[in-house]
């Protein structure tokens, strides 16, 4: 029985999944981020125009 826990201890497969999901989370927070970001710089482009088409 000790001799499976040991082994089951040493297995690194389990944690290359881990990897993966940490990665693809860091992914789609800059994905969000970048996001976000560019609907304040969309916004600001479309209140222009629409201050230009007001006048």
């Amino acid at each position: 029985m000790k001799e499976k826990i040991m082994k089951f201890l040493r297995d690194e497969q389990g944690l290359t999944t881990v990897e993966y999901a940490v990665a693809g989370a860091l992914i789609a927070a800059a994905v969000v981020a970048s996001f976000r970001a560019l609907g304040v710089t969309v916004d600001g482009v479309i209140s222009g125009i629409d201050a230009e088409l007001s006048t």
